[in-house]
């Protein structure tokens, strides 16, 4: 059996590498250099390059490439390459899977910010979306470059990833300084939910979903509890064993320092509810934020 991934070198793509060939399943991982060895493909997204003979035999295609959308200030050159590098990437790969007789499943990356500012209201797989850059210019045209294959008959699953939490990388690993030094703070009104997923929650429901020829079209991977920014404060707080500052940090500072990112990726809040994955009958490891923080940390 044998898995294609994108992205490999990401948080994301290097944690479900390691833990596919630690089964034993071979992985494959398309990179834009020379390829250095028979699990290494070359591949183009800009260019639309990617040989479809790479594909074949390949039990699924895990895309996961995309440049960071919380990596760097935005302006408007950055934004158009946050879009042109998921909906290029996934075009390039829905292309060359459309073209083979029996054609991998494809498991293609995507985001919760697909719903855009949920406030309090739970959402799940079936919502609309919502508006706003993330939602309308980003995620919307990225998942629609997965049509060809879809149409094609091949299987798609959308994976709806939400906050993933990590020691080693993504928005935890850049504030656990803070929240160690004693200076972690809730963020605007702290009443905005966050939509979160262990590392190791992410890696088990994306195995769950290769496994599964009946999950297709977009999965929510979140846990089933999402809490408010000022919960999750508490209790990252209570995990490095430090207080909290009892003062929120104010949404115009954050704008000052973080600019449009941080009316689209820190002052909302996103209640998502993984619920596909729950009526599948997947199990997650960690469904309360505290047993999370502790595996994590």
């Amino acid at each position: 059996m044998t898995i294609i991934v994108t992205g490999s070198s990401g948080l994301l793509g290097s944690a479900l590498v390691r833990s596919l060939r630690a089964d034993g399943t071979r992985v494959v991982r398309l990179v834009r250099r020379a390829p250095q060895g028979p699990d290494e493909a070359f591949w183009d997204p800009a260019e639309g390059t990617l040989d479809p003979a790479v594909l074949e035999g390949a039990r699924a295609v895990v895309h996961l490439a995309g440049a960071g959308i919380g990596d760097r200030r935005w302006n408007e050159e950055y934004k158009r390459e946050i879009v042109r590098s998921r909906v290029e990437g996934t075009a390039t790969v829905a292309r060359a899977l459309a073209g083979l007789p029996a054609g991998p499943a494809l498991l293609s990356a995507s985001a919760i910010g697909f719903y855009g500012d949920t406030g309090d209201r739970e959402v799940d797989e079936t919502s609309p979306p919502g508006s706003g850059f993330l939602a309308r210019d980003v995620v919307v045209p990225w998942e629609a470059a997965t049509r060809p294959a879809a149409e094609a008959g091949v299987r798609v699953a959308l994976l709806r990833t939400g906050l993933v939490l990590s020691r080693d990388g993504g928005m935890l690993a850049r504030i656990l300084p803070l929240f160690r030094a004693g200076t972690g703070a809730p963020l605007g009104s702290g009443r905005q939910y966050m939509s979160w997923i262990s590392l190791d929650d992410w890696v088990g429901a994306v195995r769950y979903i290769l496994n599964d020829p009946e999950m297709s079209g977009p999965v929510n991977l979140t846990a089933p509890e999402p809490v408010t920014n000022e919960r999750f404060t508490r209790a990252l707080g209570r995990a490095v064993h430090r207080p909290t500052m009892p003062v929120a940090v104010p949404g115009f500072m954050l704008r000052a320092v973080l600019g449009e990112f941080a009316g689209e990726g820190v002052l909302i809040g996103q209640r998502v509810l993984p619920r596909r994955l729950l009526e599948a009958g997947h199990s997650f490891r960690h469904i309360r934020l505290d047993d999370a923080l502790a595996a994590v940390l």
